[in-house]
């Protein structure tokens, strides 16, 4: 999927996310201290850092671990809905039309996940942009078993088109992942 396609999806998208992203951060606000969108560097494309943005769905200072290392305990009552609706991820839109993700591709991690990205690094997954959505995720596949997620991210590279990454985005937003 090109640049092109990727903010030309992006900005509609954007638009329609708008109101559910100011009702989500509205509630945000209300039920935990802190600010409402949470920035984290994540590695990106060539392994460049960048900041990725998402709404806050943890107390204010959980400190910064992968979600699978985190407590339930850390995770604000709005950012328990905000995560089973995966709301808390449309901010990155924005990193979309900034051209630090794409819609699909894999998901961008933490500079301490040090395992898949060095074995993201072997398979040259790093050649392409991390994304909102992925084939690792709509297949549920965590980051904690980074072999499995890096081989699967590689069989994305190897495969991407434009049906594959329409499949993917259609799975992706029914919830009908395989």
């Amino acid at each position: 999927m090109g640049r092109a396609f990727n903010i030309a999806v992006a900005i509609p998208l954007a638009l329609l996310a708008l109101p559910v992203v100011l009702i989500a951060a509205i509630l945000v606000a209300l039920t935990s201290r802190g600010p409402v969108l949470f920035l984290q560097e994540r590695v990106g494309r060539f392994e460049k850092p960048f900041l990725c943005c998402k709404l806050r769905t943890m107390d204010q200072f959980t400190r910064s671990l992968p979600t699978h290392e985190v407590g339930n305990d850390a995770v604000t009552p709005a950012g328990q809905w905000l995560r089973r609706f995966k709301f808390d991820e449309l901010p990155q839109l924005w990193n979309v039309l900034t051209g630090d993700m794409n819609l699909v591709g894999p998901r961008p991690c933490l500079p301490t996940q040090f395992d898949l990205i060095r074995r993201r690094r072997e398979l040259g997954v790093y050649t392409i942009r991390p994304g909102i959505t992925g084939l690792s995720q709509v297949r549920g596949i965590d980051m904690s078993t980074p072999e499995t997620c890096a081989v699967t991210d590689a069989e994305y590279l190897a495969n991407r088109s434009l049906s594959m990454d329409m499949k993917i985005l259609f799975a992706t937003l029914t919830r009908s992942f395989r």
